[in-house]
């Protein structure tokens, strides 16, 4: 039975160092202002991560479902339709190359697409990603830091996209949510 577990929600500002909840810059936004303090989805990963140690929040059998990870970015003006398309590019190479270290596969499925809405709500959010786990164990390890920092415990393919996009991104808005039957 798939139960529902806590919403997962953490916008660009309101991601920082869940861990240690010390204010620091959000991963995919370069110049952004520094992180308030954390939301009640924000604190109650932070306790879980510490009840459960990083070894079994990341593991693929933690918390099996199907889990929605929701990604809006809003691209700075200066960023070129070349660039935007290229990350773009790269966020959907993660389906493929978000491996864990025995070559398992984290994600289920990633699609994207631009806003398109006309019902004028979309806070001038550009483009959208929708990437499915199996588990929150697996959305966990794809998420990786700043939630969890040991070695091996989160997914470098996706590390390194967040240090690729920065630069291009003016805002990131990062929702989650384990789907209930």
């Amino acid at each position: 039975m798939m139960r529902c577990s806590r919403i997962f929600a953490l916008s660009s500002l309101m991601v920082g160092a869940l861990i240690t909840g010390v204010p620091v810059v959000a991963p995919y936004m370069a110049r952004a202002a520094a992180v308030p303090s954390l939301d009640k989805a924000a604190q109650a990963v932070q306790a879980l991560v510490q009840q459960v140690g990083e070894d079994r929040f990341t593991a693929p059998d933690f918390r099996p479902g199907v889990v929605r990870h929701m990604v809006m970015f809003q691209f700075r003006p200066e960023t070129t339709q070349a660039q935007r398309q290229e990350v773009t590019r790269r966020f959907l190479a993660l389906a493929q190359a978000s491996r864990r270290p025995d070559g398992s596969a984290v994600i289920q499925a990633l699609e994207a697409g631009p806003q398109t809405s006309g019902e004028n709500a979309d806070l001038g959010l550009d483009y959208g990603y929708l990437v499915t786990f199996r588990s929150e164990g697996d959305r966990n390890y794809y998420v990786g830091r700043p939630i969890v920092q040991g070695h091996g415990h989160y997914d470098p393919a996706h590390d390194a996209f967040k240090a690729f996009a920065a630069p291009y991104l003016a805002k990131a808005v990062v929702f989650d949510f384990t789907v209930t039957p």
